[in-house]
């Protein structure tokens, strides 16, 4: 992604994007829906802001979505052994230890994302920043 000079608040409101989900992660995480609702709420509220931050917003909602399919497995899996629809098994525990390890990186990553944004201006996570590109085209002006 190429820019312009970007602006201390641009940098700040793209790091918040990343703290953002850092905040829904503490607030909801038995639900993984709110983690998701958190980030989606972030993005429509910076929808109309520039480049730079449409882009980063859209980065965290992607990620945020992606870890939100694969909390929800596990959330509605531990539902089902609860309720005494599924039996509890180790490939349960294998499942949620993975979710859990796969949260902690994504919690990390977030912080690490935001301090990077906040002071270098830009992030770009290896698996989705090109996704990102396509969904998001740079104006010629910037």
């Amino acid at each position: 992604m190429e820019h312009s000079v970007v602006l201390d608040s641009e940098k700040e409101k793209a790091s918040n994007a990343y703290v953002m989900s850092i905040l829904a992660i503490t607030v909801g995480l038995p639900l993984p829906i709110f983690n998701l609702a958190a980030t989606v709420i972030f993005y429509f509220a910076n929808k109309k802001s520039t480049y730079f931050v449409k882009w980063h917003c859209t980065q965290a909602l992607i990620t945020q979505l992606l870890l939100f399919f694969f909390n929800s497995y596990g959330f509605w899996w531990g539902v089902r052994i609860f309720l005494d629809i599924l039996p509890f098994s180790q490939d349960f525990l294998i499942y949620i230890g993975i979710v859990i390890f796969v949260n902690i990186l994504e919690i990390i990553a977030s912080i690490y994302a935001a301090i990077y944004v906040k002071k270098n201006g830009d992030y770009r996570v290896w698996f989705i920043s090109d996704f990102v590109d396509y969904l998001i085209k740079q104006p010629k002006s910037e």
